[in-house]
């Protein structure tokens, strides 16, 4: 309990951080029940004064970034529900880059020697002090001399301590999901505390450099074949947990246009490659890089698009990717009606709710960009405008899904910075229609059809266990519809003390934040 209190204090100055620097002008209070709409006026009143409107964005990075990697982290985290944080504040969120201050280079060499156990000048003939450092990890320019040559290399360090700043950050943000479902039960169907679990599970696979290294080795490859795009080579016998070494990139970074257009690269071209790398990876591939924003795209002396930093990869599977193949088809041949069955046949919106209506909502979304030039349209905006009609019907959030939407959001306006006329549907439509062609033709039915027969084969094989477990599992209810499920009296006693403990230091934490947060107002207020 002395845990969940600390958690809740350290809540409450995070908050405080978080109010001051405006974040929560972010928040309409007028959409908020009545208790958070209460804590959200208080907030904003916190604010700083004589801050434009136009420095909100700046003003929310200038607060994570005072709270540390971990807040950081959530932030980016949170672009990728507007479910949660709104539209402006996903938006806002959207442009939080990592401003971290580097570690010291000595630090950086004892955590690459005590990884990989031999000293940094045995490992590598030179080593840099930091070129880039971020939430998680930093960069250092070196170069491996072997029997291959002497060739320059890339080496990502781990934090020191960053681990343990997550956890106990982490427990942080579990008591603040709790608190969001405790004040307001409506938000249970945002699943706060399984945002914080996704969070968690993301951030636990990102803080394994290795995990990184066979994300790079399966995306290269998944997209050998693929014209125009190209992923760095990994040292597998340089990288560990905490570090990972691979090729370093000697290219012009993709937010350089200056660079790029005297270097002679066509950058039409480049943004049409940019985007259909993107929707092979997510369509054909179902295993996309989710953070493709212009600092992680570089393009080479041949004109390939290459991306770094595989921290953060997103996973769909086939129903995912035909849900979401099917949607923009859908969209682009103005097939509303099978959109709408789409969605019904993948479960994600309840069957009382009627196909029609849906099909009706979906034509208010689509009709209107049809009277436009295709450079004008969106998909990025198209797919969000989707999922808020979606919530008119129920349909439950889907994280994997907001992610592909987050990230073509990214894409989109990366292509679009390079070709302002950029055509999302004419980039697109060779993508989405190869792979309608592929999985949904006649070879693609084969194939399912090859799968369900395996699938029946391993039934088979497992029909003799099924049956036995069944067996037990039909004598276990019978023996309790007879005899009843009972709690011994000591258990249920020690039941109700548990919460009774836990409900009064509960409500004892709220009380010492509110205090805490009403005497610092009153303060800045005098």
């Amino acid at each position: 309990m002395a845990a969940s209190v600390a958690a809740l204090f350290r809540m409450a100055g995070a908050g405080w951080v978080l109010a001051r620097e405006g974040a929560f002008t972010l928040v309409d209070p007028e959409e908020l029940p009545s208790g958070p709409r209460m804590a959200a006026r208080i907030a904003r009143a916190l604010a700083r004064r004589g801050v434009t409107e136009e420095a909100r964005s700046e003003r929310l990075t200038a607060a994570l970034n005072r709270l540390g990697p971990s807040y950081i982290k959530l932030g980016q985290f949170l672009a990728t529900r507007p479910d949660l944080v709104g539209r402006e504040g996903a938006d806002a969120l959207g442009r939080l880059r990592d401003e971290i201050d580097p570690f010291p280079e000595e630090a950086a060499r004892a955590a690459v020697e005590r990884a990989l156990g031999r000293p940094v000048d045995e490992l590598f003939s030179s080593f840099s002090p930091p070129v880039a450092a971020a939430s998680i990890a930093q960069v250092h320019k070196a170069e491996v001399t072997d029997d291959l040559g002497t060739r320059t290399v890339a080496v990502k360090v781990l934090r020191p301590g960053i681990r343990q700043r997550f956890r106990r950050d982490l427990d942080t943000f579990y008591e603040g999901a709790r608190l969001v479902e405790r004040v307001d039960p409506a938000s249970r169907r945002l699943r706060p505390v399984a945002v914080v679990d996704t969070l968690a599970r993301s951030v636990t696979i990102e803080m394994d450099l290795r995990l990184e290294a066979a994300a790079l080795s399966e995306m290269a490859e998944a997209s050998a074949d693929d014209p125009g795009f190209r992923v760095p080579v990994v040292e597998w016998d340089r990288t560990a947990r905490d570090v990972l070494t691979l090729e370093w990139i000697d290219g012009i970074k993709l937010s350089d246009i200056a660079a790029l257009r005297a270097a002679g690269h066509d950058l039409v071209v480049l943004a049409r490659r940019l985007m259909q790398a993107f929707l092979r990876q997510a369509l054909r591939d179902g295993f996309f890089h989710a953070d493709m924003h212009q600092g992680n795209l570089f393009v080479d002396e041949a004109g390939d698009i290459v991306a770094v930093d595989y921290g953060i990869m997103g996973r769909l599977d086939r129903d995912q990717r035909r849900f979401l193949a099917e949607i923009l088809f859908g969209f682009i041949r103005r097939d509303y009606r099978r959109i709408a069955e789409v969605h019904f046949e993948a479960g994600y919106v309840p069957g009382e709710h009627s196909v029609d209506d849906f099909a009706q909502a979906l034509r208010a979304i689509g009709e209107p960009i049809h009277g436009q030039r295709a450079s004008e349209i969106s998909m990025a905006r198209l797919l969000s405008l989707l999922f808020e009609v979606t919530e008119i019907f129920d349909m439950q959030t889907r994280p994997e899904l907001l992610l592909v939407q987050k990230t073509m959001v990214v894409v989109e306006g990366v292509a679009r910075t390079l070709d302002p006329d950029f055509d999302m549907w004419a980039s697109a439509e060779p993508v989405v229609r190869e792979w309608i062609e592929r999985y949904l033709g006649p070879s693609g039915q084969l194939e399912l059809a090859a799968e369900g027969a395996g699938a029946i084969g391993r039934l088979a094989t497992e029909l003799p266990r099924l049956a036995e477990r069944a067996g037990r599992l039909s004598a276990e209810i019978d023996r309790m519809s007879e005899h009843g499920l009972r709690l011994d009296p000591e258990t249920v006693a020690g039941i109700g003390r548990s919460e009774a403990h836990a409900s009064r230091w509960g409500r004892v934490a709220l009380w010492v934040i509110a205090v805490v947060a009403v005497l610092a107002g009153l303060k800045w207020l005098s």
